[in-house]
């Protein structure tokens, strides 16, 4: 008489099919990006305005001193708009940041065309070439609170200690603010009693002075002024870290 095999409870799971419903049977989450159609933020003469723009790789590093040069007179294409003004500047690798003032959204795309324009020219001649330079869309983000305001003044100044600029090198270890920023230009840095002196050959990026209450009193009136060694974190606002 033949004995029969014992049998095991295993706990197996289903055989798995192709298609169905089934656990975890999702696509992954995609990294969300800024549609080029994607409607502008409200702007206001009261409202900050954080503008990025990134730059095509043809274009090489923009922190060296002919693109900061050609950056620089960008930057003074659009002092003297009535309605638009560069508050402060900040430039990347690759990218560029704008701490601007707008009347409205005209004057704010107006503005920024501007200077994207200038940019372009100037940039291309320095690598002798023609076409684009600004790829996509500029990324812009009204800034409506003290809080922001700060935050972004601190982003934007010390970007470069969150690239790890200030590293590259012994003369960029030695430095106190960015050189390839308005931070020299900066009286809210809170281990100064006033603003650097300009060292002698030094031309700063030009500024024009703020107007609204947020960038003149309101970010220092309830919040600590800026560290010159403070890193700044990640932005969740914008597609340019």
């Amino acid at each position: 008489m033949s004995r029969r095999a014992p049998q095991l409870a295993l706990d197996l799971p289903p055989p798995r099919r192709h298609g169905g419903a089934r656990p975890g049977a999702v696509r992954p989450r995609k990294r969300e990006h800024r549609s080029p159609h994607e409607r502008r933020p409200d702007v206001s003469r009261r409202h900050p305005v954080h503008v990025s723009l990134r730059v095509v790789r043809d274009v090489g590093r923009l922190r060296r001193p002919a693109a900061y040069a050609a950056i620089q007179r960008a930057v003074a294409v659009c002092i003297g708009r009535p309605d638009f003004r560069i508050v402060h500047t900040s430039i990347q690798d690759n990218h560029l940041h704008l701490l601007v003032e707008a009347d409205d959204k005209r004057a704010l795309s107006n503005g920024v065309r501007a200077f994207m324009i200038s940019a372009t020219r100037h940039l291309n001649n320095l690598r002798g070439r023609r076409g684009t330079v600004f790829p996509t869309r500029y990324h812009a983000v009204s800034l409506t609170t003290p809080r922001q305001v700060r935050a972004c003044l601190c982003y934007v100044l010390n970007n470069w200690r969150r690239h790890r600029e200030d590293l590259a090198g012994a003369e960029a270890r030695r430095a106190n603010v960015d050189p390839y920023s308005t931070g020299i230009l900066f009286d809210g840095w809170r281990d100064l009693p006033r603003r650097f002196a300009i060292p002698d050959g030094y031309q700063p990026l030009p500024v024009t002075g703020a107007r609204s209450w947020l960038l003149t009193v309101g970010w220092r009136k309830h919040h600590p002024l800026i560290g010159l060694r403070e890193t700044p974190g990640p932005d969740r606002h914008l597609p340019i870290a």
